[in-house]
């Protein structure tokens, strides 16, 4: 994959939700402005890499409470280079998770979030330009909590809200009751 194809999946993205088009257009303009968009040394942002990680019966969605925000939000992190974002965030939720067998259960971007990541010791303020995609645990749903993470949860989604009100939890638990896969 290649920032063309991040840009190509980004207009594909929005064609599906047009009301997200200024989200949308600011994100092409970072990855179209910036050819490290996916290093995590580039000080003013990078891309990042999510999954909503839902069980067999896509009932429940895994959620990380995040060990540096100390809040829950989906499994996901750093593209560490990598331009095939559907690659890292499969990755990282294997790792984030400790389970094997997950499932791409579709190519196409799930959801995208811009957001802002406050200043610590070792490094600026700077901005997360996250591409989430929809994957399916297949296998053991025994996870184990990693160093980044507080705590794991397989959640209910329709109960989603009594562990996190960020606005971006709630528009995926929307789209995914939207898309009924599962």
């Amino acid at each position: 994959m290649s920032r063309e194809r991040i840009i190509q999946d980004l207009k594909n993205y929005q064609l599906k939700y047009p009301n997200e088009a200024s989200v949308v257009d600011r994100f092409v303009e970072f990855v179209n402005k910036h050819e490290d968009c996916c290093e995590r040394s580039l000080l003013e942002g990078h891309v990042t890499a999510s999954a909503w990680l839902v069980n067999r019966s896509g009932n429940h969605v895994l959620l990380t409470h995040h060990r540096k925000l100390n809040k829950w939000f989906q499994l996901g992190g750093h593209t560490d280079g990598n331009t095939n974002v559907l690659e890292a965030a499969k990755r990282e939720a294997e790792e984030e998770s400790g389970l094997n067998h997950l499932s791409v259960i579709m190519p196409a971007i799930f959801d995208i979030d811009i957001h802002l990541i406050p200043d610590r010791e070792s490094e600026p303020e700077h901005y997360h330009y996250d591409i989430r995609y929809a994957l399916q645990a297949l296998g053991s749903t025994d996870y184990s909590v990693s160093a980044e993470s507080l705590d794991l949860k397989w959640v209910p989604i329709g109960q989603i809200r009594e562990y996190t009100t960020e606005k971006s939890m709630l528009r995926m638990a929307q789209k995914w009751k939207d898309l009924q896969i599962c």
